[in-house]
């Protein structure tokens, strides 16, 4: 198959995929379908910077081959002519020419001649070194003895390095704000028996509340002009959409790990989410139900799952946010004939285990990892609509040529204000690294 039919190929699944997402209300199938048109998107443009190249690599060597021929023409006429003269003076010889100069001879005539001859030899000598000369500096030409210098039109991609965590979480926005408060359910008690001319049972609800509060988060990127003006690879475009995935690469870490202090979200596996304020008398989250493991084995997930959510019900299938480590380890425990045990459908960044939703997030610690500490959390577990991210401004990208006039740089910086925090009561189950200290908590 052909680069063109290749081509062509891809484009036709690309408009399949496009139809496809049209008709598509499904979230997932959605994000699913985005990423494949990503991927042939990126596969399209290979192909036709190939082509672009064999077609240039084919018009170099018809080029070549036609000079080629011209110089196999100069040198036959060259040896057509040599063979002439010689033919001539063969003739002559069979013809007694040689006799007749002989009787002919007069003093000094015989110098006379072969001067004359002598003089044409050295004139058909020039002439064809000439053409030889002519014909190497043409040669040297067309076999490029200077190597010309190509650039891709288009930059390899990295790794993913953001979570999608961050496209899946709750959200809210609250322009020009500067802090929001989130009611959570606590509990409702049960009625009770009472006797006749009794006082009712008590049974009011109790709440709790807590605040999201404004975060700044910033990035900002020089490069020259140069990369501007004149580079087929769209590198100022790459840097200025680099400075908006810098914000999203760490607000995705900073739902986990945010440690809640001033001006910064609060993450889920912070001790601000299972510690009492003046906004609640009940912390978000109770520390005693977070669950302690060593190892990863073939009780790990119904271990967790059915630590999630109350005491009457065994909620639906949740998310777990892991790292790709612990995945690992998940996919190496064995069955007794040594067949997995956990069913791992992948798809990038989430998947499933045995059905269970996931989503890789490398600001959690792995479970069996050499620098983990007992106490270190490693895992989450729950409905990531729980987690609220309010965002007070939209996304802010600004270019600059005046920071670094005289350098000739240009500048991209982005900023955007957000807050982050759990909203429901328990809304996850939190694991962590057992041993001697854990009942220590990060954040």
């Amino acid at each position: 198959m052909n680069i063109q039919n290749m081509i062509n190929e891809k484009e036709t699944f690309r408009k399949e995929l496009i139809e496809r997402s049209k008709a598509s209300e499904d979230v997932q199938e959605l994000r699913s379908i985005n990423a494949q048109l990503d991927e042939v998107n990126k596969d399209i443009a290979n192909l036709r910077s190939l082509l672009a190249e064999q077609v240039e690599a084919e018009k170099r060597n018809a080029e070549k081959r036609s000079e080629d021929k011209e110089d196999d023409k100069d040198d036959k006429e060259d040896d057509k002519k040599k063979d002439d003269k010689q033919s001539e003076r063969s003739k002559a010889v069979n013809a007694g020419e040689v006799t007749k100069r002989s009787a002919d001879f007069k003093q000094g005539a015989g110098f006379e001649e072969r001067a004359k001859f002598g003089k044409a030899d050295n004139a058909e000598m020039e002439k064809r070194g000439k053409a030889i000369k002519e014909a190497r500096t043409v040669t040297v030409a067309t076999t490029g003895i200077i190597i010309p210098h190509r650039d891709s039109n288009t930059i390899g991609e990295p790794f993913n390095t953001i979570s999608s965590l961050v496209d899946n979480v709750g959200t809210i926005t609250f322009d020009g704000g500067e802090s929001y408060r989130q009611p959570f359910a606590i509990d409702t008690p049960a009625g009770d028996y009472t006797g006749e001319g009794e006082e009712y049972n008590t049974a009011e609800s109790t709440f709790g509340q807590v605040s999201i509060n404004k975060s700044k988060l910033t990035a900002i990127a020089d490069y020259s002009e140069e990369l501007e003006k004149l580079p087929a690879a769209p590198y100022a475009e790459y840097v200025q959409n680099g400075v908006r995935e810098s914000l999203r690469r760490k607000l995705t870490q900073e739902i986990l790990i945010g440690d809640g202090s001033a001006g910064h979200l609060v993450g889920i596996f912070s001790n601000k989410v299972a510690t009492a304020d003046t906004d609640s008398v009940v912390p978000v989250i109770d520390k005693d139900k977070d669950l302690a493991i060593d190892k990863i084995d073939d009780t790990t997930l119904d271990t967790i799952v059915f630590n999630y959510g109350g005491d009457e019900n065994v909620e639906g299938a949740q998310v777990l946010i892991l790292n790709k480590m612990d995945l690992l380890e998940f996919a190496k425990v064995r069955t007794s004939n040594k067949q997995r045990f956990y069913d791992i459908v992948s798809n990038g960044n989430y998947g499933t285990i045995n059905g269970v939703p996931y989503i890789i997030n490398s600001a959690c610690k792995a479970v069996t990892g050499t620098n983990t500490k007992a106490g270190d959390f490693c895992m989450a577990y729950g409905n990531l609509k729980n987690y609220t991210l309010a965002t007070f401004s939209p996304v802010d990208i600004k270019k600059s040529y005046d920071s670094k006039f005289r350098e000739g740089m240009v500048s991209v910086r982005g900023s955007v204000f957000v807050g982050g925090n759990v909203t429901r009561q328990n809304g996850f189950v939190r694991i962590k690294k057992a041993g001697k200290t854990s009942s220590g908590t990060q954040g």
